[in-house]
């Protein structure tokens, strides 16, 4: 079978940066616009408190499959006049290994709602991205995108072996089954499980998506290919110049005079090696120009992912505010990025922008822990699971079993990247949690972008990036497992 691939994914960046706005933008021009499904459940009911101003949640809404949970959505976090500025968000219960029905089913249609106004009025590819590190909402968020349609399903941070067997088992609306981690488990097993049958939803005909694993290297890649748990669609090659979290570096990490983490040759991926698994691959991280379009092309790369330039667009979740800040910086040469080795709860580097006169989180931040979604699971003595997470309260941390040690520099990304979109917790003392932005490295190279202008489109950036190139590649699609060459 043959298949138009997009030269451009548009990358899924932060919490609702890549909203179904952008996603929509992109995917009616014909390349692939990605959401965000990270955190998408709070997002989703965050906009309801604030009283969907445009209709577009309840339009989606409507179209769910079980109009009974639609209702009881909206009974419960639908405010019509919206929520007055200095009203806290009503927040969902974290997730833990096993949560109540209706948490789940929050999240299926957070996920449907998402894709679907991704999807509305157009015949284009729609992709969800998902963290592996943020394990425990995954099973009904995939499910949710696959009821709205969704065409691909994108997933790093992690090693998703498992994701494309979940994926088969969805399509058929059996049951899926992922392996949890937990700390201190000492050879015990346990599992996250999702069964489509108690939602009530399995008359509805779904497809399986194809997936794209975004990974650091080749060996992960080629890891992936062997023993992933069902078909390997394609791979995102993703380098450390790539904005939000970056894989850490091979080896013992060292860090420069600025305490970033030092990247070398062994953490280059080999473009001949993926070229020889004989799948179609996209390059990340620094590749957003026509000329790095053009590398990717001549390294036989099928095009690229291109996240920063998209996350500036009008139709990006960033806040008007903060679009405009960072763009007035990049016009006047006075913007950075910092990798961060400490800020991620999950351990990896995490790009963080410097730009002068925007606040963002720091440790003068009154630390909390209520979203949760970077929370991991550890094995108590009496063989309960607690959940923790490295940027909450020290003392809630250290009782949890934790070091001191780690929580160190560590800063919430959930509440952060929550205030960027403009949907920031209220606090008790009436101040808003401030932002956490995050960028990739050439955010400097918005200017050719911008070409002068306060605002751009995502159509702008497409022109920028193709120019007088066809839109996509027909060529052969994947429907095998990937696998390795003999040759």
């Amino acid at each position: 079978m043959t298949a138009a691939l997009p030269m451009i994914i548009q990358g899924g960046m932060g919490i609702a940066v890549s909203n179904w706005k952008l996603a929509h933008a992109v995917s009616a021009m014909g390349q692939l616009g990605v959401v965000s499904g990270t955190a998408l459940d709070s997002v989703f009911v965050r906009r309801l408190q604030d009283g969907d101003p445009s209709g577009a949640i309840r339009r989606a809404l409507a179209a769910f499959p079980k109009p009974d949970v639609a209702a009881e959505i909206l009974r419960r976090y639908f405010k019509p006049e919206g929520r007055a500025t200095d009203e806290p968000y009503t927040a969902l219960p974290m997730y833990r290994q096993a949560v109540s029905k209706f948490r789940e089913q929050v999240t299926i249609a957070a996920n449907f709602v998402e894709v679907w106004l991704a999807k509305e009025g157009h015949h284009g590819k729609v992709g969800i991205n998902l963290l592996t590190k943020v394990q425990m909402p995954t099973l009904p968020s995939l499910y949710g995108a696959m009821l709205a349609g969704v065409d691909v399903v994108l997933m790093g941070a992690g090693i998703p072996r498992e994701i494309p067997g979940a994926l088969d088992a969805l399509a058929v609306q059996a049951p899926a089954e992922l392996r949890l981690d937990v700390e201190r488990a000492a050879g015990a097993t346990f599992s996250l499980k999702f069964d489509p049958a108690e939602h009530g939803m399995t008359d509805v005909p779904m497809k399986r998506p194809a997936f794209y694993a975004i990974v650091s290297s080749h060996t992960l890649a080629t890891n992936l290919a062997r023993k992933a748990t069902g078909r390997v669609d394609g791979f995102v090659v993703e380098g450390a110049t790539a904005g939000g979290h970056n894989a850490p570096p091979r080896g013992a990490m060292q860090l420069n005079e600025r305490g970033e983490p030092i990247y070398g040759e062994r953490d280059q991926a080999d473009l001949a090696a993926m070229r020889q698994l004989g799948g179609q691959f996209w390059l990340a991280g620094s590749f957003g120009t026509p000329e790095g379009l053009q590398a990717a092309l001549q390294a036989g790369a099928t095009g690229i992912q291109a996240g920063t330039a998209f996350a500036y667009s009008d139709e990006s979740g960033f806040t008007p505010e903060i679009k405009r800040q960072v763009l007035g910086a990049v016009a006047e040469g006075r913007v950075g990025v910092y990798t961060d080795p400490r800020a991620s709860p999950t351990g990896f580097p995490f790009k963080v922008i410097e730009t002068p006169g925007i606040a963002q989180q720091d440790d003068s931040r009154r630390r909390c822990c209520d979203l949760g979604y970077l929370r991991t699971a550890a094995l108590r003595e009496d063989g309960r699971l607690i959940y923790r997470c490295s940027a909450a309260p020290v003392s809630d941390y250290v009782n949890a079993g934790g070091t001191e040690e780690e929580t160190v520099g560590r800063r919430c990304l959930c509440n952060g990247l929550m205030s960027a979109i403009g949907l920031g917790q209220v606090r008790q003392d009436g101040a808003v949690e401030p932002p956490m932005i995050t960028s990739g490295d050439h955010v400097r190279e918005l200017a050719a972008v911008a070409q002068g202008r306060t605002s751009y489109a995502a159509s702008d950036v497409l022109r920028y990036l193709l120019g007088d190139r066809p839109a996509t590649h027909v060529r052969e699609e994947i429907h095998t497992p990937v696998a390795l060459t003999t040759t």
